[in-house]
C-alpha cells in the first residue's frame, strides 16, 4: 500500500519550472536583454526546460569555462528558441534561428541538437536574434566572467 502511494505521489509531481537564477543585462546591437545566468553544469543542463513563455528581450545565458564547440538539445523545452553562440570577447560566432521544440514524449535519441562554437550561448524567443541584431560578427556587451566549472 505504501509503495502504491509513493508511486502515485511521484507521478503526480509536476515537472520543475523556471529556474530562479541571477540575471544580467546584456547589450545587443539593437536591444538590451535581461537574461538568467546558467553558469554551472546543473543550471546549464536544466536550462529553459518546462518554460512555457519568454517575454521579448528575455532569455537565458549559458556560461562555460572555455571556448569550445557546445551542443544544445531541446529536451523538455516547450517553446521555440533562437540560440546565439558567443566567443569569450562577446562576438557572435553563430546563430541557430527558430529551433523548434519537440513533444515531451520524444525519445532522447530523436531530439535534434544544434552545435556552435563559443564560451557563451544566449537562448531567446524564436525570431528575436535577428531583430536584436545578433548576427555573426556582431558584439554583445555586459557578459559575466567565464564559469569556473
Amino acid at each position: 500500500m505504501i509503495t502504491a502511494f509513493v508511486l502515485a505521489a511521484a507521478l503526480a509531481t509536476p515537472p520543475p519550472g523556471i529556474q530562479h537564477l541571477r540575471t544580467v543585462q546584456l547589450h545587443a546591437p539593437q536591444a538590451s536583454l535581461t537574461v538568467q545566468v546558467a553558469d554551472n553544469k546543473e543550471r546549464r543542463e536544466r536550462g529553459l526546460m518546462n518554460v512555457r513563455r519568454l517575454p521579448v528581450h528575455t532569455g537565458m545565458l549559458f556560461v562555460f569555462p572555455m571556448e569550445s564547440i557546445w551542443s544544445f538539445w531541446m529536451k523538455d523545452t516547450l517553446i521555440d528558441l533562437d540560440m546565439v553562440w558567443l566567443r569569450r570577447d562577446g562576438t557572435v560566432s553563430g546563430v541557430a534561428a527558430r529551433v523548434p521544440h519537440v513533444a515531451l514524449a520524444t525519445p532522447n535519441d530523436k531530439i535534434p541538437t544544434r552545435d556552435g562554437f563559443g564560451a557563451y550561448v544566449i537562448e531567446l524567443p524564436a525570431g528575436e536574434a535577428a531583430q536584436d541584431g545578433l548576427t555573426p560578427g556582431a558584439r554583445v556587451a555586459g557578459l559575466p566572467p567565464l564559469s569556473s566549472e
